[in-house]
This record gives C-alpha cells, structure tokens and sequence, in this order.
C-alpha cells in the first residue's frame, strides 16, 4: 500500500462545504484527513486521476449541516442531499470515473452522525449505494455495510494529549470509570443500574467540579465505552491513549480497523443486555489477564494517534489502509492494484 496505493481528489468546488473541515471538536478528524490526502507532498497523492485507485469526495458534512442548517429548525436531510447529488453530478458530468464503477472506488469520509444518510434512497433510487461511506457512525443495524464501509475512530481533538498513558496498571486504583450524559437508550439502561451504586465502579453523570476526567481515566483499569445516541463515542480513543482498557457497552457497533485489530486482546464487549453482570464480568477478569491486555493497549495507542505529516501506522494510515483492503475487491476497468 505505501508504494502502490494512490488517491485523487477531485479540485471542483469551494470551502467551506467543499475541500474544508473541523480540524478540532469530536469531528476533527474530518479534516484533518482531508488536509492530510489533499497535501501536495503527500505519498498517496495521485497526481492525475489517472493513476489513482480511488477517488475522494472532498465533502464536509460537518460544514454543510454548520452553515446551511443555521439556526437548526429542521433535521431534514434535504439540503445535505442536494449538496451532495449536484456535487455527484458535476463530477460525473466532467469525468469519467464515477460513471465507469457507479461510485465503487468512490469514498466520503466524515464523522458527523448524518454522514450514513448520503447513502439514503432519493426518488426510489440509492444513488450512492456503492460508495464506500468512511465513517465514525459505523452502525450495523442502520445499513453500515463491513465488507465496503469503513469504521474509523471518533477522536476529540480538544488539545488533549493523547500519548499520555497515565500510572502503572499495578497501580491503579479505580476498577471502572464512567462519566456523562444520558444520551440514547444504552446510557439509560447503564447509567439506571450503576450510577452511583458501588465504590469500585466509578459512574457519574456529571463529574464533580474537583474531578479531573482524565485523571481519573489515567488512574482506572478498565474506562467504560457505551454507545449514544450513536454507536460511536470519542472515549474509546482515550481510553486506549490514557492506558485503560476499554468496555464497549454496545450492540452493533462495528469496531474501527477490524481487519488488522483483534479487539478481544485489549478490550472487553458487552452487550447492553448484560449490563446488570458487569461487575461480575469485570471482577472474573484475572489480575495475569488484565495486565496482558492493558500491555496491548499501549501496543495498539500508535494506531489512534494523529500525525502532522502523517507517520506510518498512525490513526491516517489505518484509515487507508481500510480503504484498500476494500478497494481491493473491486475491478474496475483498466486498473488493477493487486
């Protein structure tokens, strides 16, 4: 992939919709991706579409619903649809490409919760049914398809720093820590049974003023990952950049760079219905256990780093690297990168 593998972006359009995006906030990595494929001294960079393997969409999500859904009076996504047609439609009015596959070796990437809609019937058709749909939201039972859809990590890019992996896994005080808002059904059901309901489990809604978030994950064995309104949520990066063994509480979340990352060495699943045992499951985890996982949690931090230039490995190269391994699997005309 790091010799062959080549991407275009296509140059129609203007910022803020087109070719620009947050580069903090739980959606940063929107475009911060950009920036980085859209970089002239960038590896991956084809230099004319004709080399390229895949196209990129350069459409912001985030900066559609920003500066046309303001102020927010409809949930709508008309206007995100509209934007993204016309966008479909100049490109394969001018190029060749998107026509030849019908948007297979097509991508968007965005983190935004309305970014699976793009994939939404219009008019009984599903116009962007074959494009591979780059995004945070990867939500099985709400069409994410694994097998051309590409899961990638939610990360709040607030300024926090996300290489620090926090004290000792001998030295951890806290069995579990949690704490937020009551967002989506899951939450309900996790926030009901354990909020404030055992010393060793820490459960807060909202955080006492004295506490510090990230200390506390800093100083916890396992930090629980439970699904919102989405299935998505930026604490699972910083658990593993904080040292802590995630817990994702969720039932069809499909994991980010499931192809290369085993998930059981350095994590724990639970379906929402077991929420009730969670003590139970966390307490039958063996000391010689935890400490392996924690271990691979350390191992796997420098795949959920963001790099300025992008390094090998890092969060930018798992993300095309997932792109690939799909990308892989269809033949279009004229090339073939296998």
């Amino acid at each position: 992939m790091l010799k062959r593998f080549k991407v275009w972006t296509y140059k129609e359009g203007e910022p803020p919709l087109i070719h620009d995006g947050p580069m903090a906030s739980i959606y940063g990595i929107d475009g911060n991706f950009m920036t980085e494929i859209e970089n002239r001294l960038s590896p991956f960079r084809a230099r004319y579409p004709e080399e390229a393997h895949v196209f990129m969409l350069p459409i912001s999500v985030v900066n559609i619903v920003h500066y046309l859904y303001r102020p927010l009076i409809t949930f709508s996504r008309g206007q995100l649809m509209r934007v993204t047609i016309d966008y479909k439609n100049i490109i394969a009015r001018k190029y060749p490409y998107w026509n030849r596959s019908s948007g297979a070796d097509h991508f968007i990437a965005s983190c935004h919760d309305w970014a699976p809609d793009i994939s939404r019937k219009r008019s009984g058709r599903v116009i962007f049914k074959n494009i591979i749909r780059v995004l945070c939201n990867a939500d099985t039972s709400r069409g994410f398809n694994p097998v051309k859809d590409v899961s990638i990590p939610e990360m709040n890019l607030l300024g926090f720093e996300l290489t620090s992996s926090g004290q000792d896994p001998n030295h951890r005080s806290i069995l579990a820590f949690f704490a937020g808002g009551v967002h989506g059904s899951v939450r309900k059901i996790f926030l009901k049974h354990w909020k404030d309901k055992d010393e060793e489990i820490k459960v807060y809604e909202e955080l006492p003023k004295d506490l510090n978030y990230y200390d506390l994950m800093r100083s916890s064995k396992f930090c629980f990952c439970p699904s919102g309104y989405e299935v998505a949520s930026p604490r699972l990066v910083e658990s593993i950049n904080t040292g802590c063994v995630p817990v994702i509480i969720s039932d069809y979340y499909y994991l980010p760079f499931s192809d290369v990352l085993d998930w059981s060495k350095f994590s724990l699943h639970i379906p929402s219905e077991r929420i009730p045992e969670i003590k139970t499951i966390l307490k039958n985890v063996s000391h010689a256990r935890y400490l392996k996982m924690q271990e691979r949690v350390i191992q796997v931090q420098r795949h959920f780093m963001l790099n300025h230039p992008a390094k090998p490995f890092d969060v930018f190269h798992m993300i095309l690297h997932s792109i690939w391994l799909r990308r892989l699997n269809l033949k279009v005309p004229n090339i073939d990168i296998q």
